[in-house]
């Protein structure tokens, strides 16, 4: 997102940029010593994970983020936001209340307007589905306001171009982890310690239409 063209000349550029690679962070305390479905014996996911973990970690992010109010805000209306599809589930009935609350709190600190974060999200959520995309390696097509998003090989391809012709390598650290089944999370952490780290590489390019 340090590429992203539309990104360059905005005034809260930094803090943007701060939440698009901190949006997530409290996930790693989760991903240390991650369940194990007692069914499967596979690592419960992101998407998988109980309610109390999927719910618990995005007031943990924006603690984080405590001496940056605009990039804890932006996180706080992430959750907010990405979740939308949930709110007539009575078991996320009090999450977003709460998160709006804690978004509408780094909001006066910020002494910024919500007009102002709902214009600056959208490359928080760019940025997010950008790197779910390359690290799922999923091939369906993500949409978000304008933006198409795609895997296409070891290429994220963005529809339309927000990197100007830019064509901007990506990289993420991994494990090659023995596939499971797992009879515990210390099981998995063991197979975790013992596997071969590797680097996975590929790119990020728009095209105009």
């Amino acid at each position: 997102m340090e590429r992203c063209a539309s990104l360059a000349a905005l005034p809260r550029r930094e803090a943007i940029l701060v939440a698009v690679g901190e949006h997530d962070a409290a996930w790693d305390e989760t991903d240390a010593a991650p369940a194990i479905d007692a069914a499967t014996g596979a690592v419960v996911d992101f998407v998988k994970a109980p309610l109390s973990v999927r719910q618990g970690v995005w007031p943990r992010s924006v603690a984080r983020l405590e001496r940056e109010p605009w990039a804890a805000a932006l996180v706080a209306h992430h959750a907010w936001t990405v979740y939308a599809r949930f709110r007539p589930d009575p078991d996320w009935a009090s999450f977003f209340p709460a998160m709006a609350a804690t978004r509408d709190a780094r909001l006066q600190a910020s002494g910024l307007t919500l007009a102002e974060l709902e214009a600056d999200y959208p490359f928080l959520r760019l940025g997010d589905l950008v790197s779910l995309t390359f690290c799922t390696g999923s091939t369906d097509e993500q949409k978000y306001g304008e933006w198409t998003i795609q895997l296409s090989g070891s290429r994220v391809v963005v529809t339309p171009d927000p990197f100007d012709g830019a064509i901007v390598p990506i990289e993420i650290e991994a494990r090659d982890v023995r596939s499971g089944p797992f009879r515990s999370s210390a099981e998995w952490q063991t197979a975790w310690s013992a596997a071969r780290a590797t680097t996975r590489r590929g790119e990020v390019a728009g095209t105009r239409s």
